[in-house]
């Protein structure tokens, strides 16, 4: 493993390990992107495939909120969709559009096709190489968080194609083919282990976890296709750190829409539990394990209010979720017609209301 500067801000990793924090800790899903007008400037050069392949691109990309704002975490630019790429699988990002699978998996015969003896740590070397890179560059400021897809969100890309309202490909899927759904997913649940942990190894001090599309289940559904993978990739990725020598990385799980299974995700053992911006930060706190760190929500459209209001309603955030325990976030990413400013309003109000109540 690389030396890296001494941490100096680690508010972000006490929080999720359950350690008191003197103000609540604050970053934003896709902080890195379309919003930035120095990011539009860099994606008009580059094909957005390329700035992830490109470790220099990344980490530059990943810095620019750094620069602007006081947040207390880098998240590394890259797609959860370099997984399936890992896989095999052609994957295009296309303007207005979104990512693009021109070979979608269609019939289990499909699955073949696929490399199922992918060495993470090679076919994904440059997220590795811009982990360094970026650790590196941010010289202690905050801790970098790396980021995988969850099995179900993957598999439901790969045969969908790409963005689906229904999920009906994929959901037809687990009906109509449960026995080549489970090997497909054992296949993502492995790869996706294995590299977490080269992405600590790389320079990550904090992972999470993104089953975007966990909502379009029924619970059933959820319990059979999508936990146990959850559970084996915390499970696997605990141990094979702990192999590594590393330490205190604390795991995330982001379950959109899956208020149904809270219960289920948050006995998973992740330290920190990602909602959505449609749950009850109250109701929650009672439904998960005293031991859970709770991270969100904030409705990324709050970030079009006037600054006032979006400052209350920052300080209303803090007041339900608490101090302690706690890492304040959007409900999902945030969308790339949001004003800059507004940023700063939110991530400033957390910072200032959070620290002048210190005792709550």
């Amino acid at each position: 493993m690389s030396s890296f500067p001494e941490l100096q801000n680690d508010l972000i990793i006490r929080a999720a390990l359950g350690k008191p924090v003197d103000r609540v800790p604050v970053w934003i899903m896709r902080q890195a992107g379309r919003y930035l007008p120095e990011f539009r400037q860099l994606r008009s050069q580059y094909d957005f495939f390329t700035i992830c392949r490109t470790p220099e691109l990344a980490c530059q990309v990943t810095l620019q909120p750094i620069e602007r704002f006081n947040l207390d975490a880098a998240i590394i630019f890259s797609d959860i969709l370099v997984i399936p790429q890992a896989l095999g699988m052609e994957v295009q990002m296309l303007s207005e559009k979104g990512p693009h699978f021109p070979r979608p998996l269609n019939v289990p015969e499909d699955v073949k096709r696929l490399n199922a003896d992918v060495n993470v740590n090679e076919s994904l070397q440059y997220v590795m190489q811009a982990l360094t890179l970026t650790r590196q560059r941010l010289n202690g400021r905050v801790p970098l968080i790396g980021f995988s897809g969850a099995p179900w969100t993957l598999m439901s890309y790969m045969i969908e194609g790409g963005g689906s309202q229904t999920q009906s490909k994929a959901k037809r899927w687990l009906y109509a083919f449960p026995e080549p759904s489970t090997q497909l997913l054992s296949l993502i649940a492995r790869t996706v282990s294995a590299y977490l942990i080269e992405q600590v190894v790389a320079g990550a001090q904090m992972l999470q976890i993104f089953e975007s599309h966990g909502g379009y289940l029924t619970k059933e559904l959820f319990i059979r296709f999508a936990l146990p993978y959850l559970q084996e990739i915390h499970d696997a990725v605990q141990a094979g750190l702990k192999d590594r020598g590393c330490y205190d990385i604390p795991l995330v799980i982001f379950a959109k829409d899956c208020h149904h299974v809270i219960g289920e995700v948050s006995a998973l053992g992740y330290d920190v539990v990602g909602l959505d911006w449609t749950m009850d930060a109250v109701k929650t706190r009672q439904l998960v394990a005293d031991n859970v760190t709770l991270q969100g929500n904030l409705d990324p459209c709050a970030l079009y209010s006037p600054p006032e209001d979006l400052k209350q309603m920052a300080r209303d955030m803090v007041d339900r979720f608490g101090k302690q325990r706690y890492i304040a976030n959007l409900g999902h990413g945030i969308y790339p017609d949001v004003d800059p400013e507004r940023v700063k309003c939110f991530v400033d109000a957390i910072h200032e209301y959070s620290s002048s109540n210190a005792d709550k």
